[in-house]
């Protein structure tokens, strides 16, 4: 029965045609979704109940609604908008099966492009932690993320190794390394591959990415010497972390405390000096409160050669912005994803698919948190990433659709809602390097126990009730 106030839509209209992802829709509009379906050549040739707009944003609801089953996201981006709207009666959910064939048929590219395309830098000048004098801090850092098992996903990404034997891991996983700004926490790269591709390999594919007027910190295990120089070809700065046997000889001391020195270039077993200057600062820390790092020398290398233009000391308080990286990936992996969740796609395309979504996913999140802290003048840090997560899906269920009114009342609203109850100034902190969960003593599944016997009879049927000859243990 129609609701008071129903107006029956137009003939020409189709509820899939404004389907949205609530809030986040500003940073994905249809406009751009459309565009890079028309790229990737995945659009629709008919009128379809699952059209290709609407896959992308059912896969960027799977992300959002990471705990939902595939029916269940589907009903959470369209019920609202189809009472409220009037399709009640003329749409129905699709199965599973259809939605399996729809993203199949979608593919992973158009969720690539869409990637490239809205996720870039979103500071401003005056964001609280996101510049360093002229620099934009960027960060590079990776993760994995556990994917289906099934023998596809196995065969394609592969295991991590245990203490129980090489690739004996409970999950295949997919590698993914990204290059983050720091005072927002956007990831405006990223690059994905096996387990078996290191992240130094998969990084060399975040260099379109870097650009002049960045400073990019990164981790002594992505230093080698065509890597760097290569970075540097980008114009962006850096600021890496090196091991301590890297041999880099006193050229020149500077009042600052650091030195000039030139990289080696190995070729073949043989070291060589090569023309490419950089800086070394080296530092430790004298902190009661640092225990893990009271016995390390910390040795940086960076492209600013310049100590006026960067003194050592500010460069050496500068490199800790690195771990942002790692707020950025509890926000997706704990609050956004869930703990422990298995991306659920079957297939590697699937599974790509999916992860792609939850990165576009978690920018719009990030890009409705910084859009608060910039209208209320305040630190991103202070703005709770889950209590923007939490009204983000409410938006969706609600059935906020593609109406550029009621998308902006509402992105005012969310702002409002997301400002009222402020995180504390964040704290200093250090953490031991530990675990809490030990190994199972369980053993670890493999594929001959993925099919098991099944049993023949029913309970009732298997059971044999004991005379009495055999004693109870």
């Amino acid at each position: 029965m129609p609701r008071a106030g129903w107006v029956k839509p137009r003939d020409d209209q189709r509820l899939t045609d404004h389907v949205a992802l609530g809030v986040l829709t500003s940073t994905f509009p249809p406009e751009l979704v459309d565009a890079v379906i028309d790229e990737a050549g995945r659009s629709s040739q008919r009128n379809r109940l699952l059209p290709a707009r609407l896959v992308v944003y059912y896969v960027l609801a799977l992300a959002l609604f990471s705990s939902y089953g595939y029916e269940e996201v589907m009903r959470s981006l369209v019920e609202g908008l189809s009472w409220v709207s009037g399709w009640r009666s003329r749409w129905t959910v699709p199965t599973k099966a259809a939605i399996f064939r729809a993203r199949a048929k979608l593919g992973v590219e158009p969720l690539r492009l869409l990637f490239e395309r809205a996720c870039k830098p979103m500071a401003g000048p005056q964001t609280p932690g996101a510049f360093y004098r002229d620099w934009r801090l960027m960060s590079i850092d990776g993760t994995t993320l556990d994917v289906a098992d099934t023998p596809e996903n196995s065969s394609e990404f592969g295991r991590p190794g245990t203490a129980r034997g090489e690739g004996a891991g409970a999950f295949p996983q997919i590698r993914i390394v990204g290059l983050a700004e720091c005072g927002t926490h956007a990831l405006v790269g990223a690059a994905m591959g096996p387990y078996s591709t290191g992240e130094a390999t998969l990084a060399r594919e975040l260099l379109g990415a870097m650009a002049k007027g960045m400073l990019v910190l990164a981790d002594r295990y992505f230093y080698s010497f065509a890597f760097w120089n290569e970075a540097a070809v980008t114009g962006a700065d850096l600021l890496w972390r090196t091991k301590s046997n890297h041999i880099l000889p006193v050229e020149e001391r500077l009042a600052d405390g650091s030195y000039l020195s030139h990289f080696h270039e190995v070729v073949g077993h043989h070291r060589r000096l090569s023309d490419v200057a950089v800086r070394v600062v080296e530092y430790v820390l004298d902190d009661p409160g640092r225990q893990q790092g009271e016995d390390t020398t910390y040795r940086l290398v960076t492209t600013l050669l310049d100590p006026r233009v960067a003194p050592a000391s500010e460069l050496a308080a500068l490199y800790p912005e690195r771990w942002e990286f790692e707020t950025l990936l509890e926000e997706l992996k704990t609050h956004q994803r869930g703990p422990r969740v298995v991306l659920r796609s079957k297939t590697p395309d699937g599974a790509r698919q999916e992860a792609y979504g939850h990165l576009c996913t978690h920018y719009a999140l990030r890009a409705l948190v910084n859009r608060a802290a910039s209208d209320h003048g305040l630190d991103p840090d202070r703005v709770s990433f889950t209590r923007a997560a939490h009204a983000a899906r409410r938006s969706v269920r609600a059935g906020l659709g593609t109406a550029t009114q009621a998308l902006a009342a509402a992105l005012a609203e969310t702002v409002a809602e997301v400002c009222h109850e402020l995180l504390p100034a964040r704290r200093l902190r250090a953490a031991p390097r530990v675990v809490k969960r030990k190994m199972s003593n369980y053993g670890v599944k493999r594929p001959e126990h993925r099919d098991w016997p099944r049993p023949a009879l029913c309970p009732a049927e298997a059971v044999e009730v004991l005379s009495g000859q055999v004693a109870c243990t």
